[in-house]
This record gives structure tokens, sequence and C-alpha cells, in this order.
């Protein structure tokens, strides 16, 4: 191979390794690879029905919020 080649190919390949580290540190930096909840609801929550039950829990939660966000829209009224 000539050397140009060889060159071409180390510096895109250096170019292509700092582009992959520098997305890495971003995403850990922003904060992408964080789940705080996964390893403990996998400690508490250890068979298939549990862990439905506790993904309707955290539905209804949801809907509960919605719904009080829904009424005080409804609950709010001018000054005269």
């Amino acid at each position: 191979m000539s050397e140009n080649v060889i060159i071409v190919m180390i510096g895109i390949s250096t170019l292509l390794g700092a582009t992959g580290l520098a997305a890495l540190l971003w995403g850990v930096k922003t904060g992408q690879f964080d789940d705080k909840s996964k390893f403990i609801d996998a400690a508490r929550f250890d068979n298939e029905e549990e862990l439905r039950d506790a993904v309707m829990m955290e539905e209804k939660k949801k809907a509960r919020q919605k719904k009080r966000e829904e009424a005080k829209k409804k609950e709010y009224r001018p000054a005269d």
C-alpha cells in the first residue's frame, strides 16, 4: 500500500474514534444512560406479574395527575 493511503486511513479512523468518544461523553454528561429505577425495580418486582402491576399503577398515577391538572385549568376564573 502507498504511504498516502495508510495516512488517510489512520486519519479517518482517528476522526471516527474521536467522534465516537465525543458522542459517548455527551451521552454520559446529559444522562442518556441513567436509569435510576431499573435496578431497584428489578429487585422489587421479581416476576412478570408484579412488573405488570407496577406498570399499571404507574399509568394510573399519571392519569390521576393529568386529571388534577385538567381540573385546575377548569377552576380558573378571571377577576370581574
